[in-house]
């Protein structure tokens, strides 16, 4: 994986306390550190998607600067959980040799890059989570996390700035411009709340001083894109079933097709390095 130097090892910090689960969740700080990992793993794999193919010159390069931020942040991430799992598994075994069950992405990451508006709502429905989230974990007890996310804050904040001026655009722009832009919230909003929506892993890295309080910040991640939509004159969908189900391996096809292209090249030549 291209991005970020590897952390170093995770600083000591108080044991998480044990869950009492099904038996999904080996070890909660594993399990966290992967949620983070992979979420960018996959939205930065997303984005890739459209170098070389964007509608101006200065998004094709925005786009992949974004997707390159991402990718980094996730290198950490993962290198952190291979630390932290003991198993000599590092960042590129992580990303590359697991199956799609064994990633703990959100189900927003997942969805195809559709077109530019699918792709600019989705990013600003992630992005204005993940600003919080990265202000949130800045104070985290598990230094090199809190290192990271200080880091990812920074990248985080241009991020929002830009995908929320998109969504405005998009949406008080034409009449095509704007339909396309509604239909993206419409058939997005089912996936957007799981991000903030806390199970156990989450309420044992609280616990521990580790992990971000989600049910503190999903108001405020509520407030804000609802704010944006109002000025993008987009109406957010009322009534929808969420879709769930990321965090424990549960995902749509569309991660496994991804991951088919993603990681053929690293399964082809098994223990090679370039």
């Amino acid at each position: 994986m291209s991005g970020d130097a590897s952390p170093s090892a995770a600083a000591p910090v108080a044991a998480a306390p044990a869950l009492a689960t099904s038996g999904v969740v080996a070890d909660p700080l594993v399990e966290y550190l992967l949620r983070h990992g992979d979420d960018r793993l996959v939205l930065g794999h997303r984005l890739s998607e459209w170098v070389g193919h964007a509608p101006i010159l200065e998004e094709d390069i925005a786009l992949g600067n974004i997707a390159l931020d991402l990718v980094g942040q996730s290198t950490s991430l993962l290198g952190l959980a291979g630390a932290a799992e003991g198993k000599g598994r590092d960042a590129d075994a992580l990303a590359y040799h697991r199956e799609a069950v064994e990633f703990r992405n959100v189900q927003l990451v997942e969805v195809p890059r559709g077109d530019f508006a699918v792709t600019m709502v989705r990013q600003f429905l992630f992005d204005a989570y993940d600003v919080l989230l990265t202000e949130a974990l800045q104070g985290s007890a598990h230094a090199d996390l809190a290192g990271v996310m200080a880091k990812a804050h920074k990248e985080a904040q241009y991020h929002v700035r830009h995908s929320a001026d998109w969504v405005v655009r998009l949406g008080d722009g034409t009449g095509e411009s704007r339909r396309r832009a509604q239909r993206a919230l419409d058939d997005l909003w089912r996936f957007a709340a799981e991000p903030t929506t806390p199970d156990d892993v989450d309420r044992a890295m609280l616990a521990a001083g580790i992990g971000a309080d989600l049910d503190a910040l999903r108001p405020r991640w509520d407030a804000s894109v609802r704010e944006v939509f109002a000025e993008a004159t987009l109406t957010v969908p009322e009534k929808v079933l969420p879709a769930r189900g990321g965090r424990t391996g549960r995902h749509t096809e569309h991660l496994g097709l991804m991951l088919a292209e993603m990681q053929i090249v690293a399964r082809s030549h098994p223990g090679a390095t370039w």
